[in-house]
């Protein structure tokens, strides 16, 4: 099994760590010895104890925090807890939507135990996410989505049910969408809050690791 890169600092100082996380890496550990690596596993070594404010998906890259102290921590989940803090998303996904922009308010509920999957159902949790269309190409585009529920699987889920699921999904979607992309074109591309500690406004980028366009898209 090949192992996924380290996850790269974007932002260290006393209180917090804010790093890139890689696809192929899990946030936090699993059941069992084989889901052991993880975030945390690979930082701790160096920066000492860590606590994950929040989670993304395996297959998700991108902008992750962690708090160095309880105190840190308690914080920023309530300040995430409260929709203080600002995440935007870049996908690429099937096809072209019919607008430049748009909300999709459709409640989630869990579909599977094992896998985890999730849909849309009328019974499920409130969940929101906003759209707008950044780019065009063709079979795909380029999306910039704000996530303003944080349910597991939302932004792909969401995707799906508009009609336009995320390239390379190996969990939603269809054969097209998965056979697009060798990996999920998610990407947590930026973070902003304000410092539990010093009051200073923190507003951090990632650009798209993947190269554009991908050698199977077009």
């Amino acid at each position: 099994m090949v192992l996924a890169p380290d996850p790269l600092p974007v932002h260290v100082d006393a209180w917090l760590l804010v790093v890139n996380k890689p696809s192929g890496l899990l946030s936090q550990p699993g059941l069992g010895p084989d889901l052991a690596d993880c975030v945390p596993a690979r930082l701790e070594p160096h920066w000492g104890p860590l606590h994950l404010v929040h989670r993304l998906d395996r297959d998700t890259s991108g902008l992750l925090l962690l708090a160095r102290d309880r105190d840190c921590h308690r914080a920023l989940s309530l300040a995430f807890a409260r929709r203080a803090v600002r995440k935007t998303y870049g996908a690429d996904v099937l096809g072209l939507p019919a607008a430049t922009a748009g909300c999709i308010d459709q409640p989630l509920a869990r579909a599977c135990q094992r896998p985890p999957l999730y849909r849309v159902d009328p019974l499920g949790r409130p969940s929101r996410t906003t759209w707008r269309l950044l780019e065009a190409h063709g079979r795909w585009s380029r999306l910039e989505l704000q996530p303003f529920s944080g349910r597991s699987h939302q932004l792909r889920v969401h995707l799906d049910w508009l009609g336009h699921p995320i390239l390379g999904d190996p969990l939603y979607g269809d054969e097209r969408s998965r056979s697009l992309a060798p990996r999920l074109r998610l990407h947590a591309t930026g973070l902003g809050f304000v410092h539990p500690v010093t009051g200073s406004l923190l507003q951090l980028q990632s650009p798209l690791p993947w190269r554009d366009p991908c050698s199977r898209v077009g």
